[in-house]
Parts: structure tokens; C-alpha cells; sequence
């Protein structure tokens, strides 16, 4: 297998990235990005694939037989922060720098696996089928993104989720659960001392959602984490309140799944508990499996995420691995490095190069 990069791999990646800051993108409204995107693979003479405002190809000689790798990233962005002091859908190349909303989270990522999959997708005698799916609805986990396409892929080995994640390579992710609890009591005139104080009756949950520690601590994601986030109740300074509303955020480990949560906390709590969704489920995969092993060949860092990503989507093993910095998504005059372009979509020929060896050996 090739494992050289050819140089107008870079050039085209960083191209059509500029092109792509320059289209706004929001959740919900990135059909214009689809729209580059599906022409940017035609126009390679691709056959390409949409479903709403995901565009995903499949490598040249795709076979049944052969275990499929899905390459996936997001073309969604977040609106632009108040703080932004240059225009975010200009695309500013300053030395190294390129700003503009979406250049690290994900643009950054997404074409450098885009890079990559063109690196292979014409080499005939490839272990491994790729799959390349720019998907929608990312920053809000939308039901339109790529858990939508999920059918439409098929049986995936494994999926490479590119974030920016300073190319270490993320073995497990946090799952989200919030909950809406409420605790009830019986309304009544203060100045009276009457009724049954909702709010009360609320601190006795509150108080244990705050001291509860969940039994397996994970060497990854640390402990199950439960903050009492929003908390609503009363209408009047002299009326006692029947009802107190509040919102429970749980970060899962992964060795904990919603259901099992769920039950732990209600038997344990007096409220209400309703969980407002069961999506985002916490990710992990083996560290003996061989794609951490070829990753710990390249002398990649291994670690644990506390944001999430489409990883919790997906039915698959995943994993999550992209050029740029976490720390620089979401915020004001966002930018990704050329630099860290180039080097992950190295990163990117490199790993499956030496994944690829493993394949070959099972077989």
C-alpha cells in the first residue's frame, strides 16, 4: 500500500476548506456545504451518495467481503461568537493560521480525512473497504446527521471520527443524560406556615444527586458525574410552592449505560425523574484492539474525552482522532494550522497504512 502524500493532497484540502469558512453552515442550514462537498467528490468522478445533508463515497473497489472503515466528520458549524473581531465566514490565511468559523471544529479534520480517503481510494488491493461521510447536525446531535445514514452505510468495522483532538487519539468519550426532575409538596400561605414546601422537599434530592458517587470510577473518563444545573419554583414571595422544578446533567463512563443510571437514581430519589433523551451514549474500545495498537506504534496519546461528538451516535467501534485544538472550538476568531492540516492527513495514510498490516495478517 502507498503510504507517500502527494503534495496536492494538502493544496486541495486547505482549498476547499476556504472555500467551505466561506459558506455559512449552521445546524440545520449546512445544505450549501453539502451542496460544495458533493461536487468537490462528482467533480473527482466519485459516485456519490445523499441523504438530506449528508454526502458520503465509497473507495473504488468496495467489497462485500472486505471489513469497511468508516472516515466521518461534520460540516455543521456553531453560530459565530460575539467575540469574533474578524469576519468568520472569511477564510484569513496569515502565515500558518487559517481563521473562520469552522476551521478547526471540524473543517479542519473533515478535509483531512477527505485527503486521506482519496490518498486510497483508487488502490485495488486495499484490506479494507473506506467510507467517507461528511454528515449534518453534529453541534446540536440532530437527528438529521449521520445517525440518520446509519442503515444507508451498512455493517461498519470500525469508524474514525475526525474532531480536533490535536491528533491524540480519544479511546473514550462521555455519554450525556439530563434529566428533568420534579419534587412535589402542597402550596399554602407563608405568613401561615401552611402547606408542604415543594423547594424542601427538592434540597433532599438535590443534596443526594450532589454526594452520590457511582461504584466503577473509569482510568479514562473518572467517575459518573451529576450537576444540578437549572432549578425553578415559586410564584409569589408569600406563596409556599407546590411544585420545584429541576435539571440533572450526567456525564456516563463507560462502564455505565442511561438504563442502568436510571434505575440506580430512581430508587434512590422521591421526584419525578424524566430523562429527556438516551442518545448520547458514552464510547470505549478495547486498548488491546489492533487499531490503538497501530496507533500506539505511531507513538500517538491515548486519552479519554469529556465532550462528546457523532462517536455517541454511532452502533459502531469508534474512536475519535483529528488535527486542531479542542480548546479553540465554539470561540472567537477560531483557526486552524496548514500545518496541523498536513499532519493529520499523514496521520490519517499512516494509521490505516498500519492497520492495514494487522488485516492482512488475520486474513
Amino acid at each position: 500500500m502507498e503510504q507517500g502524500l502527494r503534495p496536492e493532497l494538502v493544496d486541495e484540502a486547505v482549498s476547499l476548506l476556504r472555500e467551505l469558512i466561506a459558506i455559512p453552515s449552521v445546524s440545520r442550514q449546512e445544505d450549501k456545504t453539502a451542496d460544495r462537498i458533493f461536487s468537490f467528490l462528482e467533480q473527482k468522478k466519485l459516485f456519490v451518495f445523499r441523504s438530506g445533508n449528508n454526502v458520503w463515497v465509497k473507495n473504488q473497489y468496495f467489497e462485500a467481503a472486505r471489513p469497511t472503515i468508516l472516515l466521518n466528520s461534520h460540516h455543521d458549524t456553531v453560530a459565530p461568537n460575539a467575540g469574533y473581531t474578524r469576519p468568520p465566514y472569511e477564510a484569513t490565511l496569515e502565515g500558518d493560521k487559517l481563521y473562520g468559523l469552522g476551521s478547526n471544529d471540524a473543517g479542519g479534520p473533515l478535509v483531512a480525512l477527505m485527503a486521506a480517503f482519496l490518498h486510497y481510494h483508487d488502490i485495488p488491493d486495499l484490506p479494507f473497504n473506506l467510507i467517507f461521510a461528511a454528515t449534518a447536525e453534529e453541534e446540536i446531535s440532530g437527528n438529521g446527521g449521520v445517525s440518520s445514514i446509519v442503515e444507508a452505510l451498512g455493517n461498519i468495522h470500525l469508524a474514525i471520527v475526525g474532531e480536533p483532538t490535536k491528533l491524540d487519539l480519544a479511546v473514550a468519550e462521555r455519554g450525556l443524560l439530563v434529566l428533568d426532575c420534579v419534587s412535589k409538596g402542597k402550596a399554602g400561605h407563608a405568613a401561615r406556615n401552611e402547606g408542604l414546601n415543594a423547594i424542601y422537599e427538592a434540597m433532599k434530592d438535590i443534596e443526594w444527586f450532589r454526594q452520590f458517587r457511582f461504584p466503577q470510577s473509569s482510568p479514562w473518563l473518572g467517575d459518573v458525574s451529576m450537576n444540578v444545573t437549572v432549578i425553578t419554583a415559586g410564584h409569589s414571595h408569600n406563596q409556599v410552592p407546590a411544585t420545584c422544578n429541576f435539571v440533572v446533567d450526567i456525564r456516563l463512563n463507560e462502564y455505565y449505560t442511561h438504563q442502568q443510571v436510571l434505575e440506580i437514581i430512581r430508587k434512590q430519589v422521591s421526584c419525578e425523574v424524566k430523562e429527556r433523551s438516551t442518545r448520547i451514549k458514552p464510547s470505549f474500545i478495547n486498548i488491546e484492539h489492533p487499531f490503538v495498537q497501530a496507533a500506539k506504534a505511531l507513538d500517538i496519546k491515548l486519552y479519554g474525552s469529556p465532550t462528546t461528538s457523532d462517536m455517541a451516535l454511532m452502533p459502531w467501534i469508534a474512536v475519535k482522532l483529528g488535527p486542531g485544538d479542542s480548546a479553540r472550538s465554539h470561540s472567537a476568531d477560531e483557526f486552524i494550522l496548514v500545518s496541523e492540516i498536513e499532519q493529520g492527513i499523514k496521520t490519517y495514510i499512516q494509521l490505516l497504512h498500519n492497520y492495514s498490516l494487522h488485516l492482512v495478517t488475520a486474513q
